[in-house]
């Protein structure tokens, strides 16, 4: 009986903590906020793009909020992208784009474009610097109302100013969080859409479909979202969730080499959750 009861024990032993490429990285069981891996979890470090899940998630926290409503595409905002060799959803200026379909430019092709519309939009103040100023400050509001130490948005979208910051740990939260609602669980695990804006003449324009840049939707089973980034600095982020058997796991690396990389990172750590998570 005692060498059943070793033998039945075994598999719940057998799950050996990962080496990561990563040099942060952090793991929990989405239902129970349990830490299943850490590795710098608590590293300050450059997010990237990243960053815009907090984007998503304080434009879909805003009150009465209408996804229907139409934003029209600012030069601003083209201008913004180009200036910045910034990815982009190659919105058209004088189109006007449902803020529903904003969130897919924002969250796919990762678009800066579409980040700009939006804090434009949902930020309060007489000039497009101070609506962008007061957006990134409910960015921070809701940082800390998540109770997050370690992390400083100066940006919508991640090209900072050398103050946009976060760790493993609170990604994975504000991830868990923004997972909370339904808009984003849908848009985050959509690997294609193709929006029809409506033209400066009032004709409908079929924009060229967005791909979403999560490369792990088509190759780890149970992916659910949630947001790539990359820069310079950040070099090569994945914050990721996937559910199986009715367990979800959610996690984040940061600064890893490359997007293969980022991705078999991410998929070691999934696997480990799994293993782990009870």
């Amino acid at each position: 009986m005692l060498a059943t009861g070793a033998l039945a024990a075994a598999p719940a032993q057998a799950a050996t903590a990962p080496s990561i490429v990563a040099k942060g990285g952090y793991v929990m069981n989405n239902s129970t906020a349990k830490t299943l891996y850490t590795k710098a979890a608590d590293t300050k470090r450059s997010t990237g793009s990243t960053t815009k899940i907090m984007t998503a998630k304080v434009v879909l926290a805003q009150s009465n909020l209408n996804l229907d409503k139409k934003v029209t595409i600012q030069k601003a905002y083209s201008d913004y992208v180009v200036a910045n060799n910034a990815s982009q959803a190659h919105l058209i200026v004088g189109d006007k784009v449902t803020v529903r379909q904003l969130l897919y430019g924002l969250m796919l092709p990762s678009g800066c474009d579409a980040a700009y519309a939006l804090a434009d939009t949902y930020g309060s103040g007489s000039t497009r610097a101070a609506r962008v100023k007061s957006f990134i400050g409910k960015m921070n509001k809701a940082a800390t109302d998540l109770g997050l130490r370690n992390t400083k948005f100066d940006s919508f979208d991640g090209i900072g100013s050398g103050n946009n910051y976060s760790t493993p740990r609170d990604l994975t939260k504000i991830a868990s969080s923004a997972l909370k609602n339904s808009t984003f669980r849908t848009i985050v695990k959509t690997k294609k859409y193709t929006a029809k804006t409506i033209t400066k003449t009032g004709s409908t324009r079929t924009m060229a479909a967005w791909t979403n840049t999560n490369g792990l939707l088509s190759s780890y089973s149970g992916t659910i979202g949630v947001k790539t980034g990359s820069g310079p600095e950040a070099k090569y982020c994945l914050v990721f969730a996937a559910t199986r058997n009715g367990k979800t796991i959610v996690g984040t690396v940061l600064a890893s080499t490359s997007i293969a990389q980022r991705e078999a990172d991410a998929k070691k750590l999934l696997n480990y959750g799994f293993a782990t998570a009870g």
